[in-house]
């Protein structure tokens, strides 16, 4: 039994090497037509990324708006370009600055992604009212209740006056933005 198993193995084997031998063009087994393929791949990426989208019901991530953090602070972001790059101004409602707290610019770009939960990140200069720096990254999501929520890690960096109080000068910390009515 295992002598007709063999055979049956080597027989296709040879015959291959026969053609090859004589010229003929072989084709791989059926359905690795590589132009079939192609063609196959093509249909089911289709079909899978309008299903996916269809069940999803995603809306894209627009940051173009006024939007509200965890602690009070407001953003407006004014416009993202085609490009996802864009600018605003960010209202801080919590400072450790002397002075009072006035409107600072902030510059960002964001990727623009195809399943629209986008990541971002933008500065805020603080200038006119501190010596400090803050940048922010963070995602768009689009939750099940259809309310866009950012969430974003950041960093502070403030001026310090001597290289020995370096370790104090950088803070970290996260916010939740939700968009404001």
């Amino acid at each position: 039994m295992s002598r007709r198993v063999l055979s049956v193995v080597a027989l296709p084997v040879a015959v291959s090497l026969a053609a090859v031998a004589e010229g003929f063009q072989l084709f791989c087994q059926r359905g690795d037509d590589p132009e079939k393929k192609k063609a196959n791949e093509k249909e089911e990426k289709a079909a899978t990324s309008s299903q996916w989208k269809s069940t999803r019901n995603i809306k894209p991530c627009n940051l173009t708006g006024w939007w509200k953090n965890d602690l009070g602070s407001k953003m407006h972001v004014f416009n993202v370009d085609n490009n996802g790059t864009f600018s605003g101004e960010y209202h801080t409602a919590v400072s450790s600055a002397k002075s009072p707290i006035q409107p600072s610019p902030l510059v960002g770009s964001q990727h623009l992604d195809k399943d629209e939960q986008d990541t971002f990140g933008f500065t805020v200069n603080w200038k006119k009212f501190s010596d400090s720096t803050a940048v922010f990254v963070g995602q768009c999501f689009n939750g099940a209740d259809g309310k866009e929520v950012l969430h974003t890690s950041w960093l502070l960096r403030e001026k310090v006056d001597s290289e020995t109080d370096d370790w104090k000068a950088t803070r970290i910390g996260r916010n939740t933005f939700t968009r404001m009515s």
